[in-house]
C-alpha cells in the first residue's frame, strides 16, 4: 500500500471477488516502474495498490469467458482503450478517456487482482508464450511504452540517439534503439553506475551529465548534434538542457517530463530555424504491446539483464526505497507466491 515514496507498507486486505466476464489472476512478478515512485503524480490518489507491470496465473474465470482458463499463465494491461472514440481510431489510443480511466483492482503489488470484463473484452489479457519466463513479462509493459515513444518520434536507422538519463526507461530505449538498427547511441546520466549499466547494454559512448555534454557530444559524433534526443529523466534540467543537443532537422521526445508545476522554457526562433521538433509519449496502446511481446518472445529485444533486484513480497518498502533513491539498482521486481 503506496502511503508516500517513504512510507510503503505491507497490508492485508481480502481477496478480491469477481463477477461476470471477470477473471481472478495470481500474481507471479510485478515491476517497479518509474511512474511508481513519480511522488507528485502518485500522492494524490494515496493510499493507493500501485503495480501494473504484472505477470501472473489465472486461478478463476468469470461467467461467460470462453477465450481464458484457470492457469493460464498471463500478461495484464492495467488500461485498455475503448477502440472507438476518435483519438482510437487516429492511432491515439492513449489519449482515449476509457484508457485513463480503467485499471484492475487493487494494483499489480497485490497478491491476487481481479480483472475487470472491460479488460478482458478489450484485448487487455495478454497469454504468455510458454519460453517466457513470468519476471521476463515484467518487461512487456515498459518495453511497449518505448516502443510507442520511438513510432512516434520515426527513429530511422543510422540516426544518431542521445537517451538523456539512463535509468530503467532510458536503457530500454538503449536496447530497442540498437535493435532497430540505429547509428551511434549515447547515453547520459549523472551517476557512473548507470552510465555503466548504458554501456554494457548497447551505448557506444556515456557521457556524465555534470560534464560539458555539448562539447563532448560534437567530439563523439564527428562535429554534429543527435539526430533523435529521448529525455527519460524527470529533472527540469534535462528537459532544457536536451534542446541544446538536437541536430538541424531533428526531435526531440520527452518520454519523461517534469512536475506540473514547473516550465521548460522553449528557444522557439532557433526550433523555428532549424527546423527542429518537440514531442511527447505516454503510454502504451494495444499495438505495441503486441509489437514487445513479438520482440521479447522472438529474442530481438533481450531486458532481463537489466534485473538487479528480486525481491519478496514482504520486502516492499525496500523497493520503493532502491527505486526513487536511485541507488545501485535499474530493475526491482517482486516475485510474488513463489512457495505458494
Amino acid at each position: 500500500m503506496y502511503y508516500n515514496n517513504s512510507d510503503v507498507r505491507v497490508e492485508e486486505m481480502p481477496v478480491p471477488k469477481i463477477g461476470p466476464g471477470e477473471l481472478l489472476v495470481k500474481v507471479r512478478a510485478t515491476g517497479i516502474c518509474g511512474s511508481d515512485v513519480m511522488e507528485w503524480y502518485r500522492i494524490k490518489k494515496a493510499p493507493k495498490v500501485l503495480g501494473h507491470e504484472m505477470t501472473g496465473e489465472i486461478v478463476e474465470v468469470g461467467e461467460g469467458i470462453e477465450k481464458y482458463k484457470v492457469g493460464d499463465r498471463v500478461f495484464v494491461s492495467h488500461h485498455v482503450p475503448c477502440n472507438i472514440c476518435e483519438y482510437c481510431l487516429n492511432g491515439y489510443q492513449t489519449a482515449c478517456e476509457t484508457l485513463h480511466s480503467t485499471n484492475y483492482d487493487p494494483g499489480g503489488f497485490a497478491e491476487y487482482i481481479r480483472i475487470p470484463r472491460i479488460n478482458v473484452e478489450n484485448n487487455g489479457v495478454y497469454l504468455l508464450p510458454d519460453a517466457m519466463s513470468y519476471e521476463e513479462g515484467t518487461f512487456i509493459e515498459p518495453l511497449a511504452c518505448v516502443i510507442r515513444g520511438q513510432k512516434l518520434a520515426q527513429l530511422k536507422p543510422g540516426q544518431t540517439v542521445m537517451v538523456v538519463g539512463s535509468g530503467i526507461s532510458g536503457l530500454i530505449h538503449i536496447s530497442l534503439a540498437r535493435a532497430l538498427g540505429a547509428g551511434k547511441i549515447i547515453a547520459t546520466d549523472i551517476t557512473e553506475y548507470r552510465l555503466d549499466a548504458a554501456k554494457r547494454l548497447g551505448a557506444d559512448v556515456v557521457i556524465n551529465a555534470k560534464d560539458n555534454v555539448q562539447k563532448l557530444l560534437h567530439d563523439a559524433n564527428d562535429g554534429k548534434l543527435a539526430d533523435l534526443v529521448i529525455v527519460c529523466s524527470g529533472a527540469l534540467s534535462a528537459s532544457v538542457e536536451a534542446l541544446k543537443y538536437v541536430e538541424r532537422g531533428g526531435t526531440v521526445l520527452y518520454f519523461a517530463v517534469p512536475g506540473p508545476e514547473e516550465t521548460v522554457p522553449v528557444p522557439m526562433n532557433d526550433l523555428w530555424r532549424n527546423e527542429i521538433k518537440l514531442m511527447t509519449s505516454y503510454g502504451a496502446g494495444p499495438f505495441d504491446l503486441d509489437e514487445a511481446m513479438d520482440l521479447l518472445s522472438s529474442r530481438k529485444v533481450v531486458l532481463n539483464d537489466m534485473i538487479t533486484h528480486r525481491l519478496d513480497f514482504d520486502e516492499g518498502p525496500r523497493g520503493f526505497e532502491l527505486v526513487a533513491g536511485a541507488q545501485d539498482s535499474i530493475k526491482v521486481i517482486f516475485e510474488l507466491n513463489k512457495s505458494k
